[in-house]
């Protein structure tokens, strides 16, 4: 069974990932994206984060989300995908996505659940705004 949510609440990673397990299933891989205190600007200099805050357009990142899992599950031989993306403010080491896939080998749940962290940046309407002690950016695809 698949899961999809935004949450403004701590998301339990261990609770993500077990939701999607099947029989048939010989690996799960979950990615735990959390809030990194620096913050490598593309000149190359580093900014310290102090905290992040994540807005989106709830009804279309849903969506969203539910079409990236059915185009996983297409590319890739997997069983069940679990995502769940956290919304508000996080603190520093805080978890804001978790990315589980359950496969019934391990390669495809790797290669899977890389293609999905990559999609979600470039697709889903999740925006990341970086708070520094001098100011704020939102965060642009890849590097958020």
């Amino acid at each position: 069974m698949d899961l999809y949510e935004l949450t403004t609440e701590p998301i339990d990673i261990n609770a993500v990932a077990r939701r999607i397990v099947p029989a048939e299933c010989g690996a799960t891989v979950t990615l735990d994206g959390y809030a990194r205190r620096f913050t490598r600007e593309k000149d190359g200099t580093t900014r310290e984060t102090e905290y992040l805050v994540y807005e989106a357009y709830e009804p279309m990142a849903l969506k969203e989300m539910a079409k990236l899992i059915e185009a996983a599950r297409l590319k890739f031989e997997i069983s069940n995908v679990g995502i769940v993306h956290r919304l508000g403010r996080l603190e520093i080491g805080e978890t804001s996505v978790v990315i589980s896939v359950a496969a019934p080998h391990r390669k495809a749940a790797f290669a899977a659940c890389e293609w999905l962290i990559k999609e979600l940046k470039h697709t889903v309407p999740i925006w990341k705004k970086e708070v520094y002690a001098d100011g704020e950016a939102w965060a642009e695809g890849e590097s958020a």
